[in-house]
């Protein structure tokens, strides 16, 4: 059983995507400045890196610059307000737990259904189908600290073109930090969902 990645950085769709040399990830963090807005020059990272990773994720960026495994169902950044660190949220789909696999004395032949799969995505139920069975959808819910310490500083608000391309080049830099870390936490996870490992 292999590790999983759960979230990688589409640079090749971000470039054939963009109406300029930078990248449509650029583009889009000047489109939706606003999200930045009190992250500038602060002394913590975690307010620059939640807002990039807002721009680069659904629904601001559709596709994402950020994609991520057909599990994710949801993945976002936020300050934690007990010490302000970075505390990643992430929804997982998942099989049901082993109390319920393991008998279906529950179903009372009412069939039942778990995760709708589009082309390979755990999707929502239609309206129409939920209208003729019930679904019983798991997910698993992550919580988890992201560490400060490879994270770029939060750039001093953009006056200029020098300025904007180290503002940009920090935001990337913060989502390829976040991916990294990500990646470590939840690959095992999803290696396992994936096999079906109880």
């Amino acid at each position: 059983m292999g590790v999983r990645q759960a979230f990688w950085i589409d640079e090749r769709d971000d470039r054939a995507r963009s109406r300029g040399a930078g990248g449509r990830y650029t583009e889009r963090l000047w489109e939706n400045i606003g999200e930045f807005d009190g992250a500038w020059g602060d002394i913590a990272p975690v307010a620059f890196c939640c807002a990039a990773w807002r721009v680069a994720t659904p629904p601001i960026s559709e596709p994402g610059f950020v994609r991520w495994h057909r599990r994710v169902l949801s993945a976002s950044l936020v300050r934690n307000t007990w010490d302000g660190s970075l505390t990643a949220r992430i929804a997982l789909a998942a099989p049901p737990p082993a109390a319920l696999a393991a008998s279906r004395d529950w179903w009372h032949d009412r069939g039942w259904q778990g995760w709708p799969e589009v082309l390979g995505q755990f999707v929502e139920p239609a309206e129409r189908d939920l209208a003729k069975v019930p679904y019983l959808r798991t997910t698993v819910r992550v919580d988890a600290p992201v560490p400060l310490d490879r994270l770029p500083a939060a750039p001093e608000m953009p006056t200029g073109p020098r300025r904007r391309d180290e503002a940009a080049e920090a935001a990337h830099r913060a989502l390829v930090v976040v991916v990294a870390e990500l990646n470590e936490l939840l690959g095992p996870v999803l290696a396992r969902l994936d096999a079906g490992v109880s």
